[in-house]
Order: C-alpha cells, then structure tokens, then sequence
C-alpha cells in the first residue's frame, strides 16, 4: 500500500459553488492508484467541500441562495472585522464541512452518476484556494 500526498492550488472562484471534479480527477490520475481511498481537505475558513449534484447548474444557485438566506447579514454579528462576508462565511464552511472522502476505484474516484465535488466560495473576493489531497492504496 502507499500513501501520497499532493497541494492542489485552486485559482479565485466567484462566491457561490463550483464544481471542481475534474481538477480532482486529474490529481487522482497523476497518483496512479488504482483500488484504495482519496481524502481532499481545504485549509481555509471561509471556504467548504461538499458533494452534491453534478448535472443541473441551477442546483449550484439554489445551494447559494439558500446559505446566503441562513446565514448573510445578520445584525447581531460581532466578528466583521474582515468584512460583512466574513463571518458568514465561517458559518457555511462549519455547515458544510472542510473534508470530502471518496473511494478510488479502477484507478477513478468512485462517485455516483450525479454526483460532483463541490467548492463552496464564501467570501465575496476569496482568492485562490489550496487543497491538500491524500490518496492511499494500491
């Protein structure tokens, strides 16, 4: 069995989700393991990973319309020393979660038909992002 371990430097997103699969599966591929485990992390704060629907883009506007409507401009926020986006933004990534785990299979990640790996962009101008992937098997 090996382990490898890779940065992948995601360039800015707009606020909102974005499927970032295929900038994935091109890491996974470089790894050549063909049967084992994938687990990506983001080491952001104001930033998520989640996995949901891949076929309908407008599933990527309800997503952020619906976080937007939980947890944008609340008055009683404290923390806004980086701006209004700030600390919901800390809230959709809590939410959402920092990690994805997939199973490689056959040397591909193991996803479902309509399922994607979504970036959650939560801060107005973000910038880029970096993920940390591990993959592990043979």
């Amino acid at each position: 069995m090996q382990m490898i371990q890779k940065t992948l430097r995601l360039k800015p997103y707009a606020r909102g989700f974005h499927i970032i699969t295929s900038v994935v599966e091109g890491a996974v591929r470089e790894m050549n393991i063909q049967t084992g485990m994938m687990h990506l992390f983001i080491k952001h704060t104001s930033a998520s990973l989640s996995i949901n629907e891949n076929a309908d883009p407008s599933v990527l506007d309800d997503m952020e319309s619906f976080y937007t409507d939980l947890a944008d401009d609340k008055a009683y926020y404290i923390h806004t020393y980086e701006g209004a986006d700030d600390m919901p933004a800390h809230i959709k990534s809590t939410l959402l979660g920092s990690s994805v785990s997939i199973p490689i299979t056959n040397g591909r990640l193991a996803l479902g038909t309509w399922q994607g790996i979504y970036l959650g962009e939560h801060r107005d101008h973000g910038g880029g992002r970096q993920l940390i992937m591990s993959a592990w098997g043979v």
